[in-house]
């Protein structure tokens, strides 16, 4: 059995890691972007080195916890203490040079989440939560807002890489929503945007196709200020079932009831990797 991590250690991950990625910000070049998998889903020279930044930190401190990373994979071990980790959630607003950008990084202890940091450098605001304590962006509370209508609210959402090999590719939702809420931003950084709901900032977010990096600390900190996180069919499998929807919680059941449809026809991703988490 593991222990618990330390939240001090979210505090030395982010610092290195905004060193790595201030460096890098604005001095790219086409050399150093490449093209994975599809041709829209980048990877830059920062979220390599980001990502090794963050493991070895992690390592130093806990080095039999096991590793869920977006780009070199899994490193698994008996441990039930796991990291989930994105190095730089947003690369493509990276490499474009524009600032809304973040590294993610969750550590879940026997499958919940207890720690969460969204490091957003070139933004210079750190948000961190710890289970049952809150969350805090550079050290001032968060909660989430009192906004109790659709009508009034201002939403955030994103779209898959996929969409245009995808039936259900959020367009839909997007069209539906943009008609009722006050208004929709779009910024492409889904730990920033659960971050933002977190700070009551925006008071809702939903997102189809993620993956498990992009929400495992978002989701943290949105819970800890106050709000509700849930999948589009109002259950709490938003980790690896490819959905989530967030909220101030007020507008939740609102905003789920124009989400329903879409979850059909999804296929969830990593259940081998959920059993292990959860010590099925």
């Amino acid at each position: 059995m593991s222990q618990v991590p330390d939240v001090s250690i979210l505090t030395t991950i982010a610092q290195r890691v905004a060193q790595v990625q201030l460096r890098h910000f604005e001095r790219l070049d086409q050399a150093a972007i490449e093209s994975k998998g599809r041709h829209r889903d980048l990877l830059t020279i920062a979220d390599s080195e980001s990502e090794r930044v963050i493991i070895d930190t992690v390592r130093e401190r806990y080095p039999s916890h096991a590793i869920l990373a977006e780009e070199s994979g899994a490193h698994l071990t008996d441990s039930d203490t796991w990291w989930i980790i994105d190095p730089v959630d947003g690369t493509t607003n990276f490499a474009r040079g524009f600032p809304f950008f973040a590294a993610s990084v969750a550590c879940w202890h026997k499958g919940q989440p207890v720690l969460a940091l969204v490091e957003a450098p070139r933004l210079g605001e750190r948000f961190i939560a710890e289970r049952g304590s809150g969350a805090t962006v550079n050290g001032r509370r968060l909660r989430v807002s009192d906004t109790t209508e659709i009508s009034r609210s201002i939403l955030a959402t994103g779209f898959s890489y996929q969409r245009n090999e995808v039936q259900r590719n959020n367009v839909d939702n997007f069209s539906r929503l943009v008609l009722k809420c006050h208004d929709i931003r779009r910024p492409g950084a889904a730990s920033l945007d659960l971050a933002y709901v977190a700070a009551g900032r925006f008071d809702g977010y939903w997102e189809p196709y993620l993956k498990p990096w992009d929400v495992a600390a978002g989701c943290l900190l949105v819970t800890e200020a106050g709000g509700r996180v849930s999948d589009f069919k109002g259950g709490q499998d938003w980790l690896f079932g490819e959905n989530a929807a967030a909220s101030n919680g007020h507008i939740h059941d609102e905003l789920l009831a124009d989400l329903s449809e879409t979850e059909q026809g999804y296929q969830p991703w990593g259940r081998q990797f959920e059993q292990r988490l959860r010590g099925m």
